[in-house]
């Protein structure tokens, strides 16, 4: 099942469903974007993601990431910001006909648009790339089928103000622990990739686990509710 999201058939069934997204999305203005790079890693299925320098000034540095950064003005769109900042991070060049279309944007603390470009890289080591170790400190791989396992999942409840406000995803037992704006590009690629075989984890006020109402989650000022003992919650976020 997982090896068919590399197959022909698998790829033009992600084009056409993320056709219409790629087509609204692409020219509109954003803040960032970041490359979701699916490969194939001794043939398996798998998505390639990067451990951000710890030199890195800022909220985010040593925290697991998908390469990409902020758009420049001369960037084209969104699409040529994501592989541009690709290749500066991991001098990994991938070519335009290799993107497959645009995922749902996600915002940051700042409400800053950060729009996650899916693009098929095909057959990878990571060992073998050279990353830019001013803004990368360690790129690894994660197979479609460990993030899809159930216990490698992991949810946290976030509260404001003594009242839940919504749940992300944890992606865990990886070289690094998978959270944040990343886990929330993961459970979108996994939905896309895996349809039917992946739970979501996302939620909101009101809202079922997993709600489609949730399409464009934000980091906020909201901190893990700690009373909480569902089972998967990480309290270290």
């Amino acid at each position: 099942m997982l090896l068919d999201c590399l197959s022909a058939e698998g790829e033009l069934r992600c084009r056409r469903l993320l056709a219409t997204a790629t087509a609204q999305l692409r020219t509109r203005p954003a803040s960032a974007a970041v490359l979701v790079p699916l490969c194939s890693v001794r043939g398996i299925p798998a998505l390639l993601y990067t451990l951000r320098s710890s030199r890195l000034i800022g909220r985010h540095q040593g925290d697991v990431s998908f390469p990409g950064g902020k758009c420049d003005p001369a960037d084209q769109d969104v699409v040529h910001t994501a592989l541009r900042e690709t290749q500066e991070e991991l001098g990994l060049a991938v070519p335009q006909e290799h993107v497959w279309g645009l995922l749902r944007p996600v915002y940051d603390r700042q409400k800053a648009t950060v729009v996650p470009v899916l693009a098929g890289v095909g057959p990878l080591d990571p060992q073998s790339l050279r990353p830019n170790s001013e803004e990368v400190d360690e790129v690894f791989a994660l197979p479609l089928a460990h993030l899809l396992q159930t216990q490698n999942q992991g949810y946290t409840h976030f509260c404001q103000g003594g009242h839940f406000r919504y749940t992300l995803p944890v992606f865990l037992h990886g070289p690094h622990r998978v959270w944040g704006l990343t886990a929330v590009i993961t459970e979108f690629a996994l939905q896309l990739l895996a349809p039917g075989t992946y739970q979501p984890r996302l939620a909101g006020p009101g809202q079922p686990r997993g709600s489609e109402g949730l399409a464009h989650p934000k980091e906020s000022l909201a901190s893990p509710c700690q009373a909480s003992s569902t089972p998967g919650l990480n309290k270290g976020l």
